[in-house]
């Protein structure tokens, strides 16, 4: 069995160039990182090496062409151990997960038939509803919601049950709410759904910066995140059942090849993209040990779940001194594995929006208001209350930068 290496937090921080910047003379603190992360030096060093060395679009017979071509398979292998996937073949590239998930939705459309039905989480970001719901319109599906509980913030057990049926098709949950941080047990509803026939659509966006995905254990048919939530560029990746993809319609042009994975990354892919996605594969796998590349990655997440999980703990401790104020998630000090480091909260009488506003002005970068979340911000009465305010960790975070956040906190609003 193998054991993660100490996780060393300056040594990740001194890779990122933006972790240096200050805006006289305070130094910048990001906790913006559910939206988007930074990025390290390996990206950018892959971007700029693909634009300025590579730059050339695929299928030719030139030495430039030819490059890129191993540079686009290298991407698909690395984002393959990424995922713990079978094969590369199973890997599809696109602008984001919103963009993927649009475009998928209409290539599993055609299975799908007047009167079937779908079920939806009441706890998902709207890029894996919004897609289902116009799917749903379009098509004529029925669509029926997974509830959680808003008292503790997670699913029952018998969340999923209560709603499928013999004409379920699908599935669409995610991994990690991007607003309450619960970590959902994927392999426990993916196994209801695959009993009742259904197709699991997973939404890893928020899952995918903190712990290790193993594709081939979780019993999932696709599962898509964004690498720029996890260190890399703008960019979307993809995972499919290799037999499900290949008997999936794909929305494509006619020149385009029937070959997994090709016939679903509609157009010329951005290269440099896919290029610093392998770069923050790459970058993460130092932090792990191992023999092969999936057994490092997960080691690696080993060791800065560990290492988030004690910063949370001091946010969600933190917060939980002031007066007013109701931290949307789990706070229990040993659950912080059920849960991501993204830690909303909301204050009686303070509006989200003015209590980020106040935080930019110490430097502290956090989003209020929706989030996209539209569904689980429904759920907690919310919607019309500004939504929250997000605090979303990562492992180049700090204790200390927790510690400004309170104590910025604490001039706004006075301790409890």
């Amino acid at each position: 069995m193998s054991h993660s290496k100490p996780y060393d937090v300056e040594a990740a921080r001194a890779q990122f160039p933006a972790l240096a910047q200050k805006d006289s003379p305070a130094p910048r603190v990001y906790f913006d990182n559910p939206a988007g992360t930074q990025v390290p030096h390996q990206v950018i060093a892959r971007t700029v090496e693909c634009l300025a060395t590579k730059n050339a679009n695929l299928g030719g017979y030139f030495a430039t062409t030819i490059q890129v071509g191993e540079l686009v398979d290298a991407a698909h292998q690395a984002c393959a151990d990424f995922y713990n996937a079978a094969s590369p073949d199973e890997i599809v590239f696109g602008q984001n997960m919103t963009t993927l998930t649009l475009h998928m939705s209409r290539c599993l459309g055609r299975r799908f038939q007047r009167g079937d039905e779908i079920v939806l989480s009441g706890m998902d970001h709207d890029a894996n509803v919004a897609p289902w719901l116009l799917l749903a319109e379009d098509l004529g599906l029925e669509v029926r919601w997974m509830e959680f509980d808003p008292e503790t913030y997670e699913f029952p057990d018998d969340a999923l049950e209560k709603v499928l049926t013999d004409k379920t098709r699908l599935v669409a949950l995610g991994y990690a709410s991007n607003c309450t941080g619960t970590v959902n047990p994927i392999k426990h509803f993916a196994a209801q759904a695959r009993a009742a026939g259904a197709i699991v659509y997973v939404d890893a966006v928020q899952f995918a910066p903190h712990y290790a995905i193993d594709v081939q254990d979780l019993g999932a048919d696709i599962l898509v995140s964004s690498a720029y939530k996890w260190f890399g560029p703008h960019q979307g990746v993809l995972w499919g059942r290799g037999d499900l993809l290949a008997e999936t319609f794909s929305y494509k042009v006619r020149p385009a090849g029937d070959e997994l994975p090709h016939r679903f990354e509609t157009g010329t892919l951005s290269h440099e993209g896919m290029a610093g996605t392998l770069g923050a594969v790459e970058y993460l796998e130092q932090f792990g040990d191992g023999a092969s590349r999936s057994a490092r990655l997960k080691s690696a997440w080993d060791a800065i779940a560990a290492y988030e999980q004690s910063i949370t703990r001091r946010l969600i401790e933190g917060l939980s001194g002031f007066k007013g104020l109701t931290i949307r998630g789990i706070t229990s000090a040993n659950a912080m594995h059920r849960r991501v480091p993204t830690v909303s909260f909301t204050i009686d009488g303070r509006h989200p929006d003015d209590l980020a506003k106040a935080f930019a002005a110490d430097n502290i970068f956090v989003w209020s208001g929706h989030n996209y979340a539209i569904e689980p911000i429904r759920r907690m009465g919310l919607q019309d209350r500004g939504g929250v305010l997000r605090v979303g960790l990562a492992h180049y975070n700090t204790a200390q930068e927790v510690d400004a956040l309170l104590a910025s906190l604490a001039r706004q609003v006075g301790a409890g």
